[in-house]
């Protein structure tokens, strides 16, 4: 290429990770940032002299020059900021969740095809955990042979920041959408299987003297098309560190996923040792997508989450948020 493609950042929270990513390819280049925050707004005047930094949004949405926008703003602000950059011709990268209802999505989508040279993808990051890849690829030799249940749990581990930062003050906010989201993408990646009906239940109660007011657990029992049974939890408010708890089970062998280590179990006799699985585990940054993200632009290669993929995991999440208000199984509707 001749013409580096130019990329803008919004949110300079975990976006600021965003910057390194994209540096890492050598066909784009960072050349503006915005957050609304006056603190980020010096932090970034002060480390990022070189770029044009700004705190409204449309300066980066609306400007022609620029071919990227990556998206790490709040939760209630990407579906504005989404459909702005699509509808300016602006390849997107968006942090999960893609938005916070289903009619958002539906309009996304419709803007993506109306846009099919546009690329769109989403933060969905433990597709690149070592360890996870390991797992998948055990699956797909047949390790496990047939699978039958799979359980993944989000423990967050960082109850302030859902009790004293921003998430409780928006008006509407999901566990689902906002960190269930990633192993709800887990569980599809690993089986390529379809879920079909999602049944889930909820509570408030580590946060019910917070002022978040909305949902801190969901548990949700997911029905696969093939037979197999999932169930995954969002559990915001644990005292527990950070960590995606894995259980893969099937008809010739278990997996179970450890802080340090993975355990495979092939056998079903007590004393035997089962195998050590040492895959780096998350081995992963917040920005590690980008450079496929970047690739599948200017090379067209194959995305590692690609637009469908999105959108199926926000499907399934939308039937596992309605089915906790209606307190009954839902169909998943894939958009």
């Amino acid at each position: 290429m001749q013409n580096k493609l130019k990329v803008g950042i919004i949110g300079m929270g975990v976006g600021e990770s965003h910057i390194e990513g994209f540096q890492r390819h050598s066909g784009c280049e960072v050349v503006a940032l915005c957050d609304f925050s006056d603190d980020k707004f010096r932090m970034c005047n002060e480390k990022y002299p070189h770029m044009k930094i700004t705190m409204n949004d449309d300066d980066i949405l609306q400007d022609t020059e620029i071919d990227i926008v990556s998206i790490a703003s709040y939760d209630n602000y990407h579906y504005e900021q989404i459909i702005k950059a699509l509808g300016n011709e602006k390849h997107v990268f968006v942090e999960k969740p893609l938005c916070m209802y289903e009619s958002e999505a539906i309009e996304i989508r419709e803007q993506i095809k109306s846009n099919p040279d546009l690329k769109l993808s989403s933060n969905l990051i433990l597709r690149q955990s070592p360890r996870f890849l390991y797992v998948k690829n055990l699956i797909e030799e047949e390790t496990f042979g047939e699978l039958y249940y799979l359980e993944s749990d989000y423990n967050y581990g960082r109850i302030n920041k859902i009790t004293d930062g921003w998430r409780g003050k928006l008006n509407f906010y999901s566990v689902v959408y906002g960190g269930g989201v990633h192993v709800v993408d887990l569980l599809l990646w690993l089986t390529g299987e379809t879920i079909v009906e999602v049944f889930s239940y909820g509570n408030n109660i580590s946060t019910k003297n917070s002022r978040f007011k909305y949902n801190d657990f969901v548990v949700s029992i997911l029905k696969f098309k093939s037979g197999i049974v999932g169930k995954t939890a969002c559990n915001m408010g644990c005292a527990f560190p950070h960590f995606h708890t894995l259980a893969v089970y099937g008809t010739k062998a278990t997996f179970v996923n450890g802080f340090d280590k993975g355990l495979l179990f092939e056998s079903r006799t007590h004393n035997d040792k089962p195998t050590v699985i040492t895959e780096e585990y998350p081995g992963v940054e917040k920005g590690d997508l980008l450079l496929n993200f970047v690739d599948s632009i200017i090379n067209n290669k194959q995305l590692i989450v690609d637009v469908d993929d999105v959108f199926r995991t926000m499907s399934v999440c939308f039937a596992m948020e309605k089915s906790m208000n209606l307190s009954k199984a839902v169909k998943v509707t894939y958009l």
